[in-house]
């Protein structure tokens, strides 16, 4: 098929999230001009708590799924001016001297735990301590990828060549080179969140995470070249030789930047797999002490975060447990689940008749703390599997409003809206909810392909299509759809929120501490 004459260019954003491999060809504008989605299994387990994914699987889906879309597409080739990529966050992936893997990758969802040695020692524990700061340290100790494998796989930490997220292997494969993107580095690594660079040699990181500086790739920032698509990977791909693939961010950090969110005053909500309230912020802000803002799309910017870690886990667990019926028939009727279940709670009013959920389904190392579970309350007789649905939307919605305002008192600026991105921004009864919670609009992006669109971003100012990231936001992105929050149904949550929620886990938390000491979950540290 002969494919069409343009003199536009294009911009091919590659999006390697946790439940499908994404490639989407987007014009100057934003517009999305060709999309090919593969899902993909996000891991399998060989023991409890185990998540792993063959890196292999990682690169023939990538493959496959690029390869379709070249394929398919009108684009002609000579106008795809340049590629970009975004991936899960704290993937990590061991390789050997000639670029192999040594091992499947540790995925983000993964829960084992390495054990603590002999770092910090009794004097350190108690400046530590004094300064409240120890609990984090432990995190950090037991939740690095490399110190398990170095304690438990020590034959493989030896021939570890180089140590990787999931965006500098994909990388690799694609340019050949390992180099990795500054706005990709989250996770347990020697990295200086501050100074967005690697972790200067007296750096206690060093001491919590110890490895070979040389383990680790080099680094450029967001909107920079990575390297140049490679003849075996032109062939693997079908993306054209040469084609300069420049660097983005990790998945959160670009939905941000894909829903134009420049400054703090403007929230962006990721009701997505693990659900988050992040701002662009210029200043290096903590909103919890010790854990870092996150490099931001925007080179030497940052992202402050609050993270919800299942997050709208939740919702597909519910579709899976309670939902079978909304999604056979939304399959035949080709059409999205969400909007059944839209349907399904339509009737239900503004805070589910008094049952009131706090989504802590997954523990946290400050807030919530190790002990933390989740909680529903307020059952009665009225209830259905409707009215669970909702207040599981709802409980989101409160978390992030109590992480949105953790984010103002930390940040010194108030939030005046919140764009809203991810599978949950589909839902209008999601979005409604959230504008009545938070008490201020809640804005649809124009493209729910947020994370892709915050890549092709930096690849637009990498390219020179635009010279700053103000302007190429200001063309790139734009508003579909405002929620403005509805008076009766906004009185009804801020009583909610204040009289209720706010006061649950404070008053949960001596009953989850009594929990986990007798069943032995959620599991102590070592």
């Amino acid at each position: 098929m002969k494919k069409a004459q343009t003199t536009t260019e294009y911009i091919l954003a590659i999006d390697a999230g946790t439940q499908s491999i994404r490639a989407i060809l987007f014009d100057p504008k934003g517009n999305l001009c060709g999309i090919v989605k593969t899902p993909i299994e996000p891991y399998y387990s060989v023991q409890p708590g185990w998540a792993e994914q063959k890196p292999e699987y990682y690169w023939k889906t990538l493959c496959l799924t690029c390869k379709k879309l070249m394929q398919q597409t009108k684009v002609p080739v000579a106008a795809i001016k340049g590629a970009t990529i975004t991936t899960q966050r704290n993937t990590m992936i061991n390789l050997d001297k000639n670029g192999k893997p040594l091992r499947p990758a540790i995925v983000w969802l993964d829960q084992r735990r390495a054990k603590k040695e002999n770092w910090p020692g009794l004097g350190m524990k108690v400046v530590l301590g004094a300064m409240n700061l120890l609990n984090s340290v432990d995190y950090v100790l037991t939740e690095c990828e490399a110190n398990w494998i170095r304690q438990n796989q020590p034959e493989i930490w030896e021939k570890t060549h180089k140590f990787l997220f999931l965006s500098g292997y994909l990388t690799y494969k694609l340019v050949g080179e390992f180099v990795d993107s500054v706005g990709n580095m989250v996770g347990f690594v020697p990295f200086d969140y501050k100074r967005q660079t690697w972790a200067g040699k007296s750096d206690m990181k060093w001491k919590m995470c110890p490895m070979d500086p040389a383990i680790l790739n080099s680094l450029v920032k967001p909107g920079e070249v990575l390297g140049f698509i490679t003849k075996k990977a032109a062939t693997e791909t079908g993306l054209p030789v040469g084609l300069p693939l420049f660097a983005a961010a990790a998945d959160k950090a670009c939905e941000v930047l894909g829903s134009g969110c420049l400054s703090p005053e403007i929230a962006c909500l990721s009701y997505g797999t693990t659900a988050t309230v992040e701002t662009t912020n210029t200043k290096y802000v903590e909103i919890v002490p010790f854990i870092p803002p996150y490099p931001s799309a925007v080179p030497g910017a940052y992202n402050t975060e609050v993270m919800i870690y299942r997050g709208y886990w939740m919702v597909s667990w519910f579709k899976r447990e309670f939902g079978i019926r909304e999604e056979i028939i939304a399959k035949k009727r080709k059409m999205q689940p969400e909007q059944l279940f839209d349907e399904l709670v339509s009737d239900i009013p503004a805070g589910s008749m008094g049952l009131m959920l706090q989504p802590y389904w997954s523990p946290g190392v400050k807030i919530p703390g190790p002990e933390a579970k989740g909680s529903v309350i307020g059952f009665g007789d009225v209830h259905t599997r409707a009215h669970i649905y909702r207040s599981i939307l709802e409980g989101l919605a409160y978390a992030l409003k109590e992480g949105t305002q953790r984010t103002e008192k930390r940040n010194g600026v108030k939030i005046e809206k919140v764009r809203v991105s991810g599978g949950g921004s589909q839902s209008d009864v999601a979005m409604q909810l959230t504008a009545d919670i938070f008490g201020m609009p809640a804005e649809r992006p124009h493209t729910y392909e947020t994370s892709a669109l915050g890549a092709a971003i930096d690849a637009a100012v990498g390219l020179g299509i635009y010279s700053s990231f103000e302007a190429a936001v200001r063309e790139m992105t734009r508003v579909r759809g405002v929620f403005e929050p509805k008076p009766k149904n906004q009185e009804i949550y801020r009583r909610l929120y204040e009289k209720v929620y706010l006061k649950i886990y404070d008053r949960m938390k001596p009953l989850y501490e009594e929990i986990r000491e007798i069943t032995g979950y959620p599991p102590h540290r070592e």
